[in-house]
């Protein structure tokens, strides 16, 4: 997918546009004191207010400016930030989620932070890609969480089994556990977790849309590389009975639940939830670990990579002084410190590289899916209107069900893709 994105507008981006004709953030001009306003997302920490007090009194020792952080629930967070644009009360820096990157850049609420950066090679290219709009960078990346295949290492170690290496020893190795374990799901195939089905469309080399010159989308849902990928997950259910019946109208809750409650062999799990597992079911501690989503011939197969960027805002008085604050919590000290406090990964390859390199079970194999194989969605604001209408699932759901052939399902979710991202839907 090329860096270049020409995003057709919209209306609630028209006015977005207009509410920008004036300044805002804290006031850090003249003599007065120094203040920045910051926006942190409430949820990905459990309790994050030490950290940023911390955070603030490192920021005003070094530069005298003070910080105001208000954290803001995921849930209301989108909808709080087109209100704040729209009345000019915009924060100075602000935690910007991946996905909504692109739809403030083309607001023009984000501040272009693109020779600010510079070499763009220090950080994880999926989070690069997803803060890029038209070749220039809107939001730093920050922290993220990608995907991997979570594992019951006792029941691998009970049938000598070792961590697959490519798609079919994938297979073979829940064949073997479907036989031998008659109360588990060897390898769940989740009709409503689309995070689960993108490994196998992008490792098979399919993708879910491209933009071409003209800025036209086409997908590439129906292609016969993505229709590969489709057919190996969903015939893991249907011609191989790895999974459940009831799998087949799962969320990614329902894979973990199951998970917990010693259900599930293995499974593809996000890098937060081990530590949720294993707080919930004690008894797993040291019978699970992670191996990345393998490739169909090897190496591994692209997960998605989402997160939050930092991104300084248009309306800030004092750009440089937010800049600062910026690169103080994403410096090494801080980045590993966040990292240790919420289990979500760096959005630096240097930072990334030293849990790479970790000897955790179920760190290492997460760090290593997000530094060689993380991926992000097209970028684009009418994407979350595909997620909206739950494009993917209702075509994984078709498929598990027997309404519909891959083909057919394909077909139709490609159709509806290009309708909506073109904005004829």
């Amino acid at each position: 997918m090329g860096q270049k994105r020409i995003l057709s507008a919209t209306a609630a981006s028209t006015a977005l546009i207009l509410a920008l004709s004036a300044c805002a953030g804290g006031d850090s001009s003249g003599g007065g004191e120094r203040t920045l306003d910051v926006w942190i997302m409430e949820g990905t920490h459990p309790d994050a207010s030490a950290f940023f007090d911390e955070v603030a009194a490192d920021f005003e020792e070094r530069t005298g400016a003070t910080v105001n952080v208000e954290f803001i629930p995921w849930a209301d967070a989108h909808d709080k930030f087109v209100t704040a644009i729209a009345g000019d009360t915009m924060p100075d820096v602000a935690e910007v989620g991946t996905t909504w990157t692109p739809e403030f850049a083309q607001a023009g609420a984000l501040a272009d932070i693109t020779d600010r950066v510079g070499d763009t090679s220090a950080y994880v290219p999926g989070l690069i890609e997803a803060g890029t709009v038209e070749d220039r960078l809107y939001g730093v990346p920050w922290h993220a969480a990608v995907r991997a295949v979570l594992y019951r290492t006792d029941v691998f170690e009970e049938h000598g089994l070792e961590e697959p290496r490519d798609w079919e020893q994938l297979r073979e190795a829940a064949l073997t556990i479907k036989d031998a374990e008659e109360d588990m799901i060897a390898f769940p195939v989740p009709g409503g977790a689309e995070y689960s089905l993108l490994p196998f469309v992008w490792g098979a080399g399919g993708d879910i849309a491209e933009q071409g010159d003209d800025g036209t989308w086409t997908s590439g849902i129906d292609s016969p590389q993505a229709r590969e990928g489709i057919t190996f997950f969903t015939d893991l259910a249907l011609k191989d009975g790895l999974s459940s019946t009831g799998a087949a109208t799962w969320l990614e809750t329902d894979v973990q639940d199951n998970f917990v409650d010693g259900k599930v062999a293995m499974a593809i799990s996000g890098s937060w939830t081990p530590k949720a597992i294993l707080e919930a079911n004690p008894d797993l501690e040291g019978r699970v670990a992670a191996f990345p989503i393998p490739g169909p011939e090897g190496g591994h197969s692209p997960s998605f990579l989402g997160g939050s960027h930092l991104s300084v805002f248009n309306g800030s008085e004092d750009q440089d002084l937010a800049w600062e604050y910026v690169q103080l919590l994403t410096s090494d000290e801080y980045a590993r410190r966040w990292t240790e406090e919420t289990t979500y990964l760096p959005g630096k390859q240097e930072q990334l590289a030293r849990y790479a390199e970790s000897e955790d079970p179920l760190i290492r194999p997460f760090a290593v899916q997000m530094s060689q194989a993380g991926r992000g969605v097209p970028v684009t604001p009418a994407y979350g209107k595909v997620q909206g209408q739950k494009v993917l699932q209702t075509m994984v759901q078709s498929i598990l069900s027997g309404d519909a052939s891959v083909e057919e399902a394909s077909a139709t979710a490609a159709e509806t893709i290009e309708k909506t991202l073109n904005g004829d839907g």
